[in-house]
This record gives structure tokens, C-alpha cells and sequence, in this order.
């Protein structure tokens, strides 16, 4: 066994034109890994800097920060789905079954914050957060592009009468969250999606087009009809679909409700968003595999909760 490894060893370094025996010199020296430096325990527990003095904040910044690794992993599995060449429907629905439960994790997660906060505490430090907003998470932004063609994402009052002949630049500037931030009567733009655009839309519109016929549903169009039909995956994606864009929103705007709808007057948010509206599946029906749904099901998406 020494022999063969001591082989395999070779071979992984005369392919980078590296002496083994230098690398394994090295080992002599290492320190043992352990279980804090292996996850950065001190530097992940540093992160968390409040800007009120609310305790219940911490529990807010934290939150956020767990979804944003649960999407990190989301987005690894869907990159792994983009660059398989010929796909099989086995690994295709373990993909994103895997996904679907980032997604119940997050989903279910919802009640640390719908529970776990204290009303007032939230409702004085949230002020606090002004102009920022959960509509700027980037890699949400990115799971969402990474699953469904960008038609898909548009605005559902611009989606019947679009067409992708457009540019993607004019596309991005009807994507439906863009509602949350700008007036398409006026085209005025809120400083929260004026600055989120300034950081990210140049990387967003590269992101796009990487996947535009890698993302989920483009992927699954491609595989051969036999594939197209396999029972299995269909449930995966319809899984994943109904997850995403019913339960794990309405776990998200059940809970802005619990905050912001106190005594029936409903705040704004801190973006200055109708949030709503927003939020709510049933206004802009935002559906990642159309297709894999009857016209009934398309109809009444988002109201049958």
C-alpha cells in the first residue's frame, strides 16, 4: 500500500513538474490541522458588528449570514450542473434535490427570525439599516439566474409583450425585483437599487450570459426527450420550483409581515420597497420551469397557500 501510494504521489507531482520529495519534506514541518483553523472559527465569529446595541440584532446579521453560505452552496451545485457535459437525469436530480433542501433548510430557518426576535428590538434597529435592503443579495440574484431563462425573471406586467431580441442591458432594467426600487413610469431609481446596480450589474450582466444556456431549465431542455420525460427529475424540478418561489417566499413574507404589519398599518421597508407586492408570488408569478406546470397550476400560483 506504501509503495502505491508513494507512486500516486509521484505521478500527482512529475504532472506539475514538482519533486514529491520536497513536498513531503514539507509535512515534516506542518502543523496538524484542527478543527478551529480548518473553519476559521475565530474569523466567522468576528464578522457579526451591530450598529445599534439591540442584542436581537445580532440574531439578524447572523441569520442573513447563513443564508448567504446556504446560497454559496446553492450556487456550487448549480455550477456543477452547468459545466457536466451530457448530463444524465440521475445526477441531474440529485443535483437538484440537493439544492431543494438548501432551500427547505432555508425556508424552514425562517421562524429563528420570525420567532426569535423581539418586535420592538427590531422595529427600532432596523432603522438603523435604511437604505439597505434583502433585495440586495447578490447571490440570491445569482441563484435566480443560474436556474431559468432571464424571460422568466422579467417583471409580469413587461413578460407577455417581451421578447429576447432585446439586449440584455435592457432585459436587466425589467428583471421583477426591479420593482422594488424603481418607478417604471418615471424610470426613477431609489438609492438602494442605484447603488446595488453600481456594484453588481456589470458582474450580474457577465453572469447572465455564462449561463444563458447553462442555467437549470435551459440544461434540462437540452437533454433528450426520453430524459425530458424521466418522472424522477420532473418531480426534482418541480420541487425545487414550488420551494423557491412559493414556500421559502411566503416563509420570507410572513415573517416581514409578523415586523411590519403591526396593528394594520404596514410598514415600509427599509429600502423603501412595496414590499407586498414585492414579495408576494401570486402578483408577479415568478416561475423558473414554466413548462413543467399545467395552465390551472400557472394561474393560481402563489394563492393556494
Amino acid at each position: 500500500m506504501k509503495s502505491k501510494i508513494t507512486d500516486q504521489l509521484n505521478e500527482k507531482y512529475n504532472a506539475i513538474d514538482q519533486d514529491a520529495e520536497v513536498h513531503l519534506e514539507g509535512l515534516l514541518y506542518s502543523k496538524p490541522i484542527n478543527y478551529w483553523d480548518y473553519i476559521q472559527t475565530d474569523a466567522l465569529l468576528s464578522l457579526q458588528v451591530q450598529r445599534t446595541v439591540f442584542p436581537d440584532e445580532n440574531v439578524f446579521i447572523m441569520y442573513h449570514q447563513v443564508n448567504e453560505l446556504l446560497f454559496k452552496m446553492v450556487l456550487s451545485e448549480m455550477q456543477q450542473i452547468a459545466t457536466i457535459e451530457n448530463i444524465d437525469t440521475e445526477t441531474f436530480t440529485t443535483k437538484i434535490m440537493r439544492i431543494s433542501r438548501y432551500f427547505d433548510v432555508l425556508t424552514s430557518s425562517f421562524s429563528i427570525m420570525k420567532d426569535g426576535m423581539d418586535v420592538e428590538q427590531y422595529n427600532k434597529f432596523r432603522t438603523t439599516l435604511t437604505p439597505a435592503s434583502g433585495f440586495q443579495s447578490a447571490q440570491y440574484r445569482m441563484v435566480e439566474f443560474a436556474s431559468t431563462e432571464l424571460i422568466n425573471l422579467i417583471d409580469k406586467r413587461f413578460r407577455d409583450g417581451f421578447t429576447m431580441d432585446n439586449t440584455f442591458m435592457n432585459a436587466f432594467d425589467h428583471l421583477y425585483w426591479q420593482a422594488a426600487g424603481k418607478d417604471f413610469k418615471t424610470g426613477k431609481k431609489t438609492y438602494t437599487l442605484s447603488a446595488f446596480e453600481e456594484r453588481y450589474k456589470d458582474e450580474f450582466i457577465r453572469f447572465i450570459k455564462r449561463y444563458q444556456d447553462k442555467n437549470l431549465w435551459s440544461k434540462f431542455k437540452s437533454l433528450p426527450k426520453e430524459d425530458q420525460a424521466n418522472k424522477d427529475l420532473i418531480s426534482a424540478m418541480r420541487h425545487y420550483d414550488y420551494t423557491v418561489n412559493i414556500k421559502w417566499v411566503m416563509a420570507h413574507y410572513e415573517t416581514a409581515n409578523h415586523y411590519l404589519n403591526i396593528n394594520g398599518k404596514t410598514a415600509e421597508a427599509t429600502g423603501g420597497s412595496e414590499w407586498v407586492k414585492y414579495m408576494h408570488p401570486k402578483y408577479q408569478k415568478r416561475i423558473f420551469f414554466p413548462d413543467l406546470w399545467t395552465e390551472k397550476e400557472k394561474e393560481t400560483w402563489g394563492t393556494d397557500i
